[in-house]
Order: structure tokens, then C-alpha cells, then sequence
């Protein structure tokens, strides 16, 4: 089940669920258009190998997407992340799904991780990936990605944030803080 376009600008209203900067312009259906930031993490030194068992921090350097815009090759991967910084109380859960025109095209905006713990609190980061044959360039304040919000059946023990999460607080892209345990 998800919120409908009232709901969620009534809880926006309450003060319980946190979208910022908003615009009650961006409320769909169900969802809400999400805007692209203006800095990308992009890989350090691709084809170097990655060892999930030690993620090294560094593999990945901060860019910015400048009044050109961002060209993405085919094949290309950065992590980019929302303008939009979101706050969820611990009975909202979230998916973030890209933009559909943008799929059509070939470009990916989150290639595995789009779900949201409740109580997560921060920019969302999303791993963009251009599957297409065409070069695509990425355009800063861009509509990119849609928050669908998700009421939870009941208010979990340790919401997000509560147990020492990777990415609680996050600002701009994070890169993978990934620990094989």
C-alpha cells in the first residue's frame, strides 16, 4: 500500500514526514518527483578491482555537474543524489524509482538500492547507471526520481538511524561503506 498524492501532503502539513526544499507541484499520484543535485561521486580508477570483503573508502571522487551538464557515456556509472533532503518517521518506509521518460532512454537511476528504512534521515543517494547506446548528459535541478511512501503495519524497535546505519545524516552522494560480515 502506498500514500496517495493527499496523504502525503498531509503529513508533509503535520510535520511527521520531511521533504525539503518541497513543491506541492511535485506531489504525482502517489509519489513525488525528486530532483537531481548538483555534485556526482564517479569512479576513482575503473577496472580496478573491487574486494566486497574490504571496500576501501577512495574508490570513488566527488565531481560537480556544471551549467553544461554531465555527459554520460554508454556504460557510464556515477552516484549522484536527491537536491531534496527527506526525513521519514519510523511508520513510513519508501522506495525511490526512476523517472519512467528517463528509463526509456536507457539510463538507470538506481540500479539495485531503492528502498528506505523508516527513520532515515538525508539526501538519497541513487547509483545511475546509462545502459543505452547513447550518450545522455545529466542536467542539475533535473526531475529524476520518484519517493514513493510505504505505511508500515507497525513502528519498528530500531528505526534507521537508531543502531549506527552507514548512511543516517548523509549529505550529497555517499560512496559504498559495505562490510562483508
Amino acid at each position: 500500500m502506498l500514500l496517495a498524492d493527499w496523504q502525503i501532503k498531509d503529513r508533509i502539513a503535520s510535520g511527521d514526514l520531511k521533504i525539503s526544499p518541497f513543491d506541492p507541484a511535485r506531489v504525482q499520484p502517489a509519489s513525488v518527483d525528486l530532483l537531481l543535485d548538483h555534485y556526482l561521486r564517479v569512479p576513482r580508477t575503473p577496472g580496478v578491482e573491487i574486494d566486497v570483503k574490504a571496500v576501501l573508502a577512495g574508490h570513488t571522487t566527488m565531481a560537480e555537474i556544471d551549467e553544461d551538464g554531465w555527459l554520460m557515456k554508454p556504460g557510464d556509472f556515477v552516484l549522484a543524489s536527491t537536491m531534496e533532503r527527506v526525513v521519514l518517521p519510523p511508520d513510513l518506509a519508501a522506495r525511490v524509482e526512476g523517472k519512467s521518460s528517463l528509463g526509456r532512454l536507457g539510463l538507470a537511476i538506481h540500479v539495485t538500492a531503492g528502498f528506505i528504512d523508516p527513520g532515515f534521515a538525508g539526501q538519497i543517494t541513487l547509483e545511475i547507471a546509462n545502459f543505452s547506446p547513447w550518450p545522455i548528459r545529466l542536467r542539475q535541478q533535473m526531475p529524476v526520481a520518484q519517493l514513493c511512501l510505504i505505511p508500515m503495519s507497525a513502528a519498528p524497535q530500531r528505526p534507521y538511524g537508531r543502531a549506527g546505519n552507514h548512511y543516517q545524516d548523509q549529505y550529497g552522494p555517499v560512496e559504498s561503506r559495505y562490510e562483508l560480515r
